[in-house]
């Protein structure tokens, strides 16, 4: 049986030492009520202490005000592994000055990795990172001069060569989010503009003996939630924290916004145009380069702006995707990348297959 805690109550289960794995995208999905219950309590009583932290894709907003910037307090994390770290300038700034030990290895791996772990498998063996800082005969992901470990070696099947990163042997906590749970902790997401790893985290912290919170909008009755909108079962959920409002944003731009999770669909000339600037001038140039029913992903940054020029333009068929697994739609720029509103969709006849990242 899952058990309703206070938030006070779940930051009380995170241990001195702990690997703790939370969940998140920018401002998607992320338990923000856990996170500043942990902080609240290190401040007050010291402890949780020397935490390792695992984060596939980071949560915050470019400032030091919001998601997990509000961990970087030194002594309260010894490490730190993540896959994106541009909106939390209050952790970078732990790994400059050299006060945490820090990896950054690719989003996507680790969040293999979850599925890895979760199956007992040996780890992520892949060519993702081969002759890239990510390789340790490079940097091995290492960020600053304290960081001594290798979390990723290299190997050699069949003459090829291969990057294996290595599975962690124990995940101690991992925190998600939701909408509903029930009693038994089996959680919903109908709310969330995305459902990114909540079940892999709780399946590779469950497998390897540790605990799983999950904060929710609300806590409901047993039998009452739909199993179909169940994506997260009970059997893998150990303690359930309800958020406040002001901590369960749907994105940071947005407390909740139906079109970004599908309870309605907006028209596309419901979309505010982009403002006249450099940023724009660049994503139309892009936008020149594709045609109509491309498939196109789009990645953090520049690339954004391209979803609403394409719109502008009417380029017709346009399947737009995400990182975070979001297809369709135009995606959400900023703080709120990684969501979009649901669209009157136009079909596909002819689909070929694009891809716009930013450069460094």
């Amino acid at each position: 049986m899952a058990k309703i805690v206070t938030p006070s109550e779940a930051a009380a289960l995170v241990q001195d030492g702990d690997r703790i794995v939370m969940s998140g995208f920018i401002g998607m999905c992320h338990p923000q009520e856990v996170t500043y219950a942990i902080e609240k309590r290190f401040l007050e009583e010291g402890h949780p202490k020397n935490l390792d932290l695992v984060f596939p894709t980071n949560v915050g907003d470019g400032t030091d005000r919001l998601g997990m910037n509000h961990l970087a307090h030194e002594g309260l994390l010894r490490s730190i592994v993540g896959g994106h770290w541009n909106l939390v300038p209050a952790l970078q700034k732990l790994v400059v000055e050299d006060k945490v030990q820090a990896w950054n290895l690719p989003i996507g791996t680790l969040e293999q990795l979850l599925r890895e772990i979760a199956a007992k498998r040996p780890g992520v063996i892949t060519k993702i990172g081969l002759n890239t800082f990510v390789d340790p005969r490079l940097q091995g992901g290492k960020m600053n001069d304290i960081t001594k470990e290798d979390l990723v070696e290299v190997m050699e099947i069949d003459g090829e060569e291969y990057l294996r990163y290595k599975p962690f042997k124990k995940l101690n906590v991992g925190v998600i989010r939701g909408t509903y749970a029930d009693e038994k902790g089996n959680m919903t997401m109908e709310k969330e503009a995305a459902f990114l790893d909540a079940l892999a985290l709780a399946e590779a912290v469950h497998n390897t003996g540790g605990i799983v919170i999950a904060q929710v909008e609300d806590i409901v009755e047993n039998g009452t939630l739909d199993p179909k909108h169940v994506k997260v079962p009970g059997i893998l959920v150990d303690y359930i924290v309800k958020g406040t409002p002001e901590n369960h944003w749907q994105t940071y731009m947005d407390p909740y916004k139906p079109e970004l999770s599908g309870q309605i669909k907006k028209p596309l000339n419901a979309l505010e145009p982009m403002p006249l600037n450099a940023r724009k001038v660049v994503s139309r140039r892009a936008a020149m380069e594709l045609h109509d029913d491309s498939i196109v992903n789009l990645g953090i940054g520049m690339p954004e702006g391209v979803a609403n020029v394409a719109n502008e333009e009417g380029i017709q068929g346009l399947q737009l995707t995400v990182e975070a697994g979001n297809i369709g739609g135009v995606p959400s720029s900023g703080v709120g990348f990684g969501s979009g509103p649901i669209l009157i969709a136009r079909s596909i006849r002819q689909p070929c297959s694009i891809s716009m990242m930013a450069a460094v």
